[in-house]
């Protein structure tokens, strides 16, 4: 299992946890965004600095993915493609995105999207809560759990 992160947009105390987990299990992560960041000096935790543009770290995501890994990220369209691939998908806020919610999760994205294009007044995602990062981290711990309890 390789861990890989839409670090563009993924929330500071996410990539904290992340880094833990990767230091703790030797699981590799690897960050992608098109803005520089600072990353822990460890040989299981990597960035890689895409250039600037539409989709251009979901890209790299989708090229570099393999069945099996795990994708952070909060773009349901990105989930939408690592899932087909066999990869699985994990937002900040600790939703794990499956083959059985993501078409549902596409719908509901594609349907406020339509609202907003038509001057409805959505509003945007609450902020990251308490809960939700324990919900994340507690999510990350059971996918990283399962994986090596599968390992020989």
């Amino acid at each position: 299992m390789h861990i890989w992160v839409d670090a563009d947009a993924c929330p500071g105390p996410i990539k904290q946890t992340l880094f833990r987990a990767a230091q703790r299990t030797g699981i590799s992560l690897t960050l992608l965004a098109n803005h520089s960041m600072q990353v822990p000096a460890s040989p299981h935790i990597r960035f890689v600095h895409v250039e600037k543009g539409f989709d251009v770290a979901d890209n790299a995501i989708v090229q570099r993915v393999q069945a099996g890994d795990l994708v952070i990220t909060g773009d349901i369209p990105l989930a939408a493609e690592v899932i087909e691939l066999g990869a699985l998908a994990l937002n900040p806020r600790g939703e794990l995105y499956t083959r059985d919610n993501i078409r549902a999760r596409l719908n509901m994205r594609d349907f406020m999207t339509t609202l907003r294009d038509t001057g409805v007044q959505t509003g945007g995602a609450a902020p990251l809560s308490n809960a939700d990062k324990q919900q994340f981290a507690n999510k990350l711990d059971s996918v990283i759990a399962k994986h090596l309890a599968r390992k020989p």
